[in-house]
């Protein structure tokens, strides 16, 4: 069988891995994590979302503190519209993020990061120029533009130096959201340098209806996609992302469905680098099947699929536009304008309409909306469970290795769980050992990881 390995992605005449690491908010996607998979030699996002706050934790500087005082005395104000963002101190936490970041590559592959339309921050185009042009500014190798249709993004950024440089892409679900790109960025004389086909089994925000996203599968986008670039004559790498699980997977889709590279996150989620807590993580490996949703929960008006167990999901806190606000549009949010009608109800004794949205900003900020992909009960074939209950993560490169090397239905063990069996000497029939670990292979090993795990058995 092929493994991923036998591939490479082709990008301004350059040959990379075909394996990239997706874009996961806030600060999900860590240099560390990105780090650990460019020095293999893989292509691996970062996340622009709140980069004020992430630089706040990271570096010591009082972005959201400075913002939170100049408008604490709109607390109770029903319209945000003056609550804007210093614009020097976005394009400075972005810089300062970014080339931290840059500083540290290896050259060998490429960082990239993930920039969202929907972090509209109170002034979409003012806010999305001053984010991408300090990311070209920072030295990233390349922008992903995601999360809408990003009509006018190729635009704000037409003057930068490096606009024909760096390499940029865009996330779309359908040919037709493409076309539409297309169309609108042609007066730059600039084609994206790779197009990244994001599924309906994709983690966080998705680009389908509330109702119809079953109704598509990642296989049939993409082959749509590349029916589209080759009717238009255009030589642009499709990305294959969205409940792309194991190596075998992914080979697949290189060479039956003709993807020119694969992007995965939900694993990645789940490493040791991964900025998500450890009873987040914990969480994703006990999930089943059943303990995943598709809900409205977003206030950006995209479906989200996220663990029904996320603490967002039954929160009620209050509003925090004044420090984040990152969602606000036109001074409006929608989980503002439900809160308010919500604890207005409540005052006067009258019936409570239901909660359906929540506070994004907050929660994504504290690590408390749980999203994932469709595929992360699966996650529990990845790993050991200690005999203590908890799932042993693996490292980066132990997820990266196995998307590249395994073939089939293998999935291979983190070295961390290889030695902890070994140390253990674990009666393979234990309840804490997956019924796939083969058995006689523990004292065996390659140069990988020493056991293939087999999902299908």
């Amino acid at each position: 069988m092929t493994s991923l390995s036998s591939y490479a992605l082709t990008l301004r005449g350059r040959d990379y891995s075909p394996l990239i690491v997706g874009g996961m908010g806030t600060n999900i996607s860590t240099a560390e994590l990105g780090l650990a998979v460019e020095k293999l030699g893989g292509i691996s996002h970062l996340s622009d979302a709140m980069l004020m706050d992430v630089s706040d934790r990271l570096f010591g500087t009082r972005f959201t503190a400075a913002k939170a005082k100049r408008y604490a005395g709109l607390r109770d104000a029903a319209d945000k519209s003056a609550e804007l963002f210093d614009l020097d101190a976005v394009r400075e936490a972005t810089i300062r993020y970014i080339s931290n970041v840059m500083s540290k590559t290896t050259g060998r592959g490429l960082m990239l990061i993930n920039c969202m339309e929907k972090l509209t921050m109170n002034s979409g185009l003012d806010t999305l120029k001053t984010r991408l042009n300090a990311a070209l500014d920072a030295g990233i190798d390349g922008i992903t533009l995601s999360a809408g249709l990003h009509l006018s993004s190729f635009r704000l950024m037409s003057e930068n130096k490096r606009f024909h440089d760096a390499l940029l892409g865009i996330i779309v679900s359908s040919s037709r959201a493409l076309n539409l790109f297309l169309r609108k960025s042609a007066a730059t004389g600039r084609l994206p340098d790779y197009v990244v086909v994001e599924g309906p089994l994709a983690g966080g925000h998705l680009g389908f209806g509330m109702e119809d996203w079953k109704n598509h599968s990642l296989e049939a986008i993409v082959r749509e996609v590349k029916a589209y670039l080759a009717e238009k004559s255009l030589s642009i790498p499709v990305i294959a992302a969205g409940g792309i699980f194991t190596g075998g997977d992914a080979a697949r889709f290189m060479g039956e469905v003709g993807a020119n590279g694969i992007q995965a996150a939900t694993r990645f989620a789940v490493a040791e680098e991964s900025g998500l807590t450890c009873a987040a993580k914990q969480a994703f490996f006990n999930s089943k099947p059943e303990d995943i949703e598709v809900n409205g929960l977003s206030p950006t008006g995209y479906p989200m699929r996220m663990l029904k167990s996320s603490p967002a999901i039954e929160s009620d806190i209050r509003p925090n536009c004044e420090a984040y606000g990152y969602l606000l549009n036109h001074g409006e949010c929608a989980y503002l304008k439900e809160w308010k009608l919500r604890h207005e109800a409540m005052s006067a004794g009258e019936p409570v309409p239901p909660k359906e949205k929540g506070c994004l900003c907050t929660h994504m900020r504290n690590y408390k909306v749980w999203t994932c992909g469709a595929m992360a009960s699966r996650l529990r074939e990845t790993s050991i469970q200690k005999e203590d209950g908890t799932w042993i993560l693996p490292t980066a490169a132990d997820v990266y290795e196995d998307y590249m090397e395994s073939t089939g239905d293998e999935i291979r063990l983190p070295k961390a769980a290889l030695e902890y069996l070994k140390a253990h000497q674990m009666n393979l029939k234990s309840e804490f050992v997956p019924h796939f670990v083969p058995h006689l292979l523990l004292g065996s090993s390659d140069k990988n990881s020493g056991v293939s795990a087999h999902a299908g058995s």
